[in-house]
């Protein structure tokens, strides 16, 4: 493992005798020996008696001293273990006796005075300056700085790094060192100051190096210096610092100043590489929670068959089922199955991508995780039987005007704190409830969930707009092999579509003219039916579900196909379409076979559409970018924020989400498949060019590229809310990105040279996602036109995408029956038995009823949903509140500015797009404004709002 170090400049110094006369108005030096050092700095002895030796040495070199008020320094040359590097000897200045007097009110055991202003210098006549350093530190969980356990706060050591090499001698320059003394503190924080005196000839400081003499980590929020030329030069932390007992290798922290590879300043290039070889680690041994190391693996820690060999899960990445990578643990593996590896109660991510004291403590990823959790495990002692549906519709209700009891658990109370939405005291009573706030879709219209109107709306201006496709082909047929699967042809007909459209057009017609559209189910899902079914309590088909465009820009269900596959049994494929109808059978049909493609839509968007292509997706991409661009790198800088917390919430979504019989696999349709056919999705769909959104609209047919229309695309349906405004908000980013690139990459030619730049696309490809690494879609990196459109797909699929598919999910999903997880049961037409057929025909509601998801899978998925709609109170939003770093350059700051004024016109042409009538797919009597791409938000479940990053 790399170790910082640090060296310090050759200082010759004459040795004093008490023979020699001393100038009183000359420093006096005196030589301590590597003993009298180690007492000094290492024994158990009182530093306040070592001070007092040392003070009685001067005086009885030159008494007179002792009385004088002279400020000059008297210089302590003082070698290992206090100065790093190769132990040449460092001039130690301290103030004559006046501030001598004070150290014993300030010394402590094996320190050295805070009281004390260090250089490290040799002896020398030059100008000294007065630099003052503030250090802030965050209050961490627990008020650990309150209760740190020294009287006078937390001890830091600090070393100020020249940026520029000696001139004379070529090596780098000696650090400078002092120790901090606490100065104020609140709830919230604590400042820390420390005094130094640096020589003119040190040069502009390009770093400092931190060590944490506590035995607890802290949170150092920013070092500001002041007292050099200009303004006070602040360095941003936000980062964890560890104790030195849990890991000796001093923390750097570079200014806020960027820098490419080539451009970086010859007193910091040695520790630029360093810092990466650090963060890079060396791939060996289990991961520790402090520390800061980046690497990937494949997911082979969702399930846990050392509990129960059913729950072993096939591992995610690799030839078999290629997937995106994961940061690794390097926890052991399992004892039943190898392959796998084995499951802790926490799960390691680079300590700085956890949740820090800037978020709100009570709205933490990892809290609210935790709480949703242990509401999931209450749940289970109040609904006992786990198939129980909902015996009418009104039950349903129930829950947004009764409630579930909760029983009265030890530390029930948290839940109520921490989720005070869900669980509300009743009064009179000593139990709390879970009850739900009525999503405002049902607010708008008690019964919307019934239109097929809003079901097609949806799929425009819903919390899934990335499904829709145009159909260009006629008759639609599948691409899997009819021998396993059966006829390839759809059931879907000529016949069928012409009588549904109702004379508008002809089908040919319909196709040329770009007005049919298709969620197309089939393919994708059809492999894991027969799997599916032999699950307990769920079922599945592949489906095709049929759109026309109407006149009036909106879009009319035409035709719904289920198919199920040859069984195992013998039993040959079945398939048949569904149609709206005016008969009471084929209404209720058609209900129940919307039922099926909502459960297939839900499972696609939050498998695929949420998970695979933001959360997971993402991963990768910070992992090399730690591991291969310095934080001084200017796209380090960009693309930070962007990332922030990312990897806590994969880490959790793993640990309570995705796992093995974790809520997506006892909730939705594909069960103990869910994150296997996700694989079958990235394996079959996913590449980085189609991650942008105008390239991703135009894969799907509902954009063509036109330079004559805005954005340079024309959409195939001009109402299209989540592409109307998701286009302007992807304008904005990449306005925003190009003035970035352009800035720093100014030609072609620093692209190529950008060393760090090229091993970090060149990892991202070969290696976060490696299993794809030979597929289409990968754009070159050779101009500065490459990395606009590399990087504002990530911001995109950071902020925009995620926010698309995220915030909006309690509002359209939050009753259930709009948006079902699952469906439960096959429709009553195929294969029935008679008792099937009898509840069918004498009351049709309970079948559709039984169908939708039990009570237990209703409740616990209402309850993520509404945490993970949720925007906490210290939200951090696209355009607001730029990285510290982008302040420094006045053209980025500049830039910035623009883009966030950009982003504040967005608001407004969004608010007035919802009150054009004209638009029909996002306003209306009782619709719901289309707002999810409104970049700011207030807090809590607004259905609005574009945080930086994907950060719940």
């Amino acid at each position: 493992m790399p170790q910082f170090s640090s060296s310090s400049p050759s200082i010759k110094t004459p040795r004093p005798t008490l023979q020699n006369p001393i100038n009183p108005k000359s420093p006096i030096t005196i030589v301590l020996s590597h003993c009298c050092l180690h007492q000094l700095f290492t024994s158990h002895l009182s530093f306040k008696n070592t001070a007092k030796k040392i003070i009685t040495a001067i005086i009885m070199l030159k008494p007179q001293l002792h009385q004088s008020q002279s400020s000059s320094p008297t210089l302590f040359p003082l070698s290992k273990p206090f100065s790093q590097g190769n132990g040449r000897i460092v001039g130690f200045r301290v103030r004559s006796t006046p501030v001598l007097q004070k150290i014993r009110r300030s010394a402590k055991v094996g320190l050295v005075s805070r009281k004390i202003s260090a250089t490290m210098s040799p002896i020398t006549t030059e100008k000294l300056l007065s630099v003052k350093a503030v250090v802030t530190l965050k209050e961490s969980p627990g008020g650990l700085l309150s209760k740190i356990g020294i009287k006078g706060g937390v001890d830091l050591l600090l070393e100020l790094v020249s940026a520029e090499l000696d001139p004379k001698t070529g090596q780098e320059k000696g650090t400078i060192k002092g120790y901090t003394h606490k100065k104020s503190q609140n709830a919230e924080e604590a400042t820390y100051e420390c005094e130094f005196e640096v020589g003119e000839g040190f040069g502009e400081v390009g770093a400092i190096f931190v060590e944490n003499e506590h035995r607890k980590e802290i949170y150092l929020k920013d070092i500001v210096l002041d007292g050099f030329a200009g303004d006070p030069l602040s360095i941003t932390c936000n980062s964890w610092v560890e104790s030195k007992f849990d890991n000796p290798q001093k923390r750097v922290f570079f200014t806020n100043k960027c820098y490419l590879p080539k451009e970086t300043p010859s007193g910091l290039r040695r520790l630029r590489e360093e810092e990466l070889a650090i963060l890079r680690g060396n791939g060996q041994g289990e991961r520790k929670s402090y520390e800061r190391i980046y690497d990937y693996d494949v997911y082979n820690d969702l399930g846990n068959p050392d509990s129960d060999v059913d729950k072993k899960r096939p591992v995610l990445g690799g030839k078999e089922l290629p997937y995106p990578r994961r940061c690794r643990t390097g926890r052991p593996r399992c004892d039943t199955d190898p392959q796998s590896e084995s499951r802790s109660g926490s799960t390691y991510v680079p300590r700085d991508e956890q949740f820090s004291p800037i978020k709100n403590l009570t709205f933490s990823a990892k809290t609210v995780y935790s709480v949703v959790h242990a509401l999931a495990q209450s749940l289970d002692t109040v609904i006992v039987d786990s198939d129980l549906g909902f015996p009418y519709f009104s039950a349903i209700d129930d829950l947004f005007n009764e409630g579930v009891n909760l029983p009265p658990l030890q530390k029930q109370g948290f839940l109520k704190d921490l989720l005070p939405r869900l669980v509300k005291t009743v009064a009179d009573a000593s139990q709390d409830v879970l009850r739900f706030e009525t999503p405002e879709t049902m607010i708008r219209d008690r019964f919307f969930w019934f239109s097929d109107e809003e079901f097609a709306r949806q799929t425009l201006a819903g919390i899934n707009p990335y499904a829709i496709q145009l159909v260009t082909e006629w008759p639609l047929r599948s691409e899997l092999d009819p021998k396993i699967y059966g006829a390839s042809e759809s059931a879907i007909t000529t016949e069928i579509i012409e009588r549904e459209i109702k004379g508008f057009m002809t089908v040919t017609e319909a196709i040329k003219q770009k007005k049919l559209f298709m969620l197309d189910y089939h393919d994708l899902f059809l492999p894991y039916v027969n799997k599916v079914r032999q699950l307990k309590g769920t079922t599945l088909y592949g489906s095709r579900t049929l759109f026309f465009l109407t006149p009036d820009e909106t879009l009319k269900p035409l035709a719904i196909e289920l198919t199920r596959p040859p069984t195992d049994d013998g039993k040959p494929q079945w398939k048949q379409v569904f149609t709206p109808s005016c008969s009471s059978t084929g209404r209720w049909l058609w209900r129940l076979a919307k039922a099926h493609v909502l459960a297939h839509d839900s499972g696609y968007h939050q498998l695929v559409s949420h998970w695979l292509r933001t959360h997971c997706a993402t991963e990768p991409y910070i992992i090399a970018t730690n591991r291969q661009l310095s934080e001084m790198h200017p796209i380090y800088k960009l693309l930070h924020p962007h990332f922030r917390y990312t990897m806590q919430i994969n880490a959790l979504s793993r640990g309570f989400l995705i796992n093995g019989d974790g809520i997506i696999e006892s909730s939705f349709s594909p069960g103990k498949y869910s994150m296997e056919l996700s694989a079958v999705a990235y394996d079959k769909q996913w590449q980085f060019d189609l991650q942008g959104l105008p390239n991703d609209l135009i894969s799907r047919g509902l954009a063509v590229e036109d330079p004559t229309a805005p954005h340079g695309l024309r959409l195939a349906i001009e109402d299209y809310p989540f592409a109307n405004d998701g286009l302007l908000l992807w304008d904005a980013i990449k306005e925003w990105v190009t003035d970035y690139v352009s800035h720093y990459y100014p030609d072609p030619s620093r692209i190529a040279s950008d060393k760090e730049l090229q091993s970090w696309w060149t990892e991202i490809r070969t290696v976060g996602h490696g299993d794809k690494k030979d597929s289409p879609g990968w754009p070159d990196l050779k101009t500065p036109s490459d990395l606009v459109h590399i990087i504002t797909t990530m911001v995109w699929v950071t902020s925009g995408h995620h926010a698309a598919v995220n915030f909006g999910q309690y509002t359209y999903a939050g009753y259930f029956p709009n948006r079902p997880t699952i469906a439960r049961t096959k429709m009553p037409v195929e294969d029935p038995t008679e008792e099937e057929l009898k509840i069918f025909w004498d009351k049709p509601e309970t079948t559709l009823l039984t169908c939708f998801p039990s009570q237990i899978q209703a409740t616990k998925v209402m309850a993520i949903l509404d945490v993970l709609s949720n925007h906490s109170p210290d939200e951090e939003y696209l355009g607001q509140d730029p990285e510290p770093a982008l302040k420094e350059d006045p053209a980025i700051k500049t830039a910035f500015e623009r883009f966030s004024g950009r982003l504040k016109e967005l608001e407004g042409i969004i608010d007035k797009r919802n009150t054009d009538q004209r638009f029909k797919n996002r306003s209306g009597a009782g619709i719901v404004p289309y707002e999810l791409l409104k970049p700011f938000s207030e807090p809590g479940v607004t259905g609005k709002g574009v945080p930086y990053s994907i950060s719940i």
